[in-house]
């Protein structure tokens, strides 16, 4: 059998059948210190699909960052259909000083395609669309909940695709939640160059959560299996619920939060979510649910303002 072409990223060369970790340069900090974009380029002995995961682009979602590992524990570019290109941490700057942002406060998620001219944010995320996304057809970028909240494991994607949408039923999660790309987002710039995106979404900020990490991890390798690039058993199938629409349910009242429901529960319409009390117990108010739905995410902050994000409802049917 020919051996396969060698894979070219930033000035590397790497052979099929070979995995190569890269630092590719970003620029450097106050202190003359230099700072990289890690990929680890996994180029498989025969042709097949190449498909990148990403962690990290919200620094202290560190979820993405051991599932990768995982992932890469499993795989093995000597038996392996296709490429893989992981980018554990894309947020280099604030995934180590523990923040979503980067030292300018922009969103590298809100800085796509980007610019290898603009703020540092434009500048990664050319960065990885040029050397990374580019390359693939499919792509996974993996994300946690923010402020202080947690979310049951769940895929977001364009349900409309017929691709994506079984992409999405074969990663198998509890639920897959229709939503529409938001601008500046990786999702957008790489659906704009006609990749497939799953993001999956578990689990809390700056935290591991053993359950969200397995079903993150089972679900990239069932997403590579089903695409002929790895031959890995699994579990049976749990079974996918589609969801077209979810909404927060926020406090009635400033104080104290007692959560009555937990991720993954079923709740009705007008069913009793949350009671709020004061110091002394004494109760301010209630949360209801506005519609029956699936339980996907809810705060993990006891105290509340007037307003604030409680649970997250996914509607079904």
């Amino acid at each position: 059998m020919a051996r396969r072409p060698p894979l070219l990223i930033a000035g590397n060369t790497i052979l099929s059948g070979r995995t190569k970790k890269l630092e590719i340069p970003i620029a450097r900090l106050m202190s003359g210190t230099p700072v990289a974009l890690p990929v680890v380029a996994l180029h498989g002995i025969e042709e097949g699909p190449t498909v990148w995961l990403s962690a990290a682009i919200h620094g202290d979602e560190v979820e993405g960052v051991e599932i990768i590992r995982r992932v890469m524990d499993v795989l093995d570019p000597k038996v392996m259909v296709g490429t893989v290109l992981a980018v554990p941490v894309a947020n280099v700057h604030g995934f180590n000083s523990g923040d979503r942002y980067l030292p300018d406060r922009r969103d590298l998620n809100r800085s796509f395609p980007g610019s290898a001219r603009g703020s540092l944010a434009s500048r990664i995320a050319n960065l990885l669309m040029s050397e990374v996304v580019s390359r693939c057809a499919v792509g996974i970028d993996l994300h946690t909940g923010s402020d202080q909240r947690i979310n049951l494991p769940q895929i977001r994607a364009d349900l409309d695709d017929p691709a994506t949408l079984k992409l999405a039923q074969v990663f198998d999660p509890p639920i897959a939640i229709h939503a529409r790309v938001r601008d500046g987002s990786l999702r957008q710039a790489a659906t704009d160059t006609g990749s497939s995106v799953l993001l999956y979404e578990g689990g809390e900020a700056s935290r591991f959560d053993a359950e969200s990490i397995e079903a993150g991890t089972s679900g990239v390798l069932r997403v590579l299996s089903h695409l002929g690039m790895i031959d890995v058993s699994h579990p049976e199938p749990r079974g996918t619920l589609l969801s077209r629409k979810s909404r927060w349910m926020r406090a009635t009242s400033s104080g104290i939060l007692h959560l009555d429901v937990e991720l993954g529960d079923t709740v009705d319409d007008g069913q009793l979510i949350a009671t709020i009390t004061d110091p002394f117990g004494k109760r301010l108010g209630r949360v209801r649910s506005s519609s029956a739905g699936l339980v996907i995410g809810h705060t993990q902050h006891p105290l509340v303002n007037r307003g604030d994000a409680v649970a997250h409802i996914a509607f079904i049917g």
